[in-house]
């Protein structure tokens, strides 16, 4: 007795033009557009507010230390 795949499973709910395919081809141009703006965002190098507020703190406290190292003669 041999069943065809396709008795048995009945790949027509797959379809796009059923909801369970609708479903998936909006969750597919989902991860897609997820995936693209991942792509971009890290080539963009954008910094976040926090890391700046480190970044600068850092350099603040560089210019200090440089200071205390070499103070300025009067």
């Amino acid at each position: 007795m041999i069943i065809s795949l396709n008795s048995a499973l009945d790949l027509k709910i797959f379809s796009p033009s059923e909801p369970l395919g609708i479903l998936i081809l909006f969750l597919g141009f989902i991860f897609t557009g997820m995936i693209f703006y991942i792509i971009y965002a890290v080539s963009t190098n954008k910094e976040s507010l926090e890391d700046k507020k480190i970044r600068t703190e850092k350099e603040n406290l560089q210019q200090e230390k440089i200071g205390k190292l070499f103070p300025k003669k009067k």
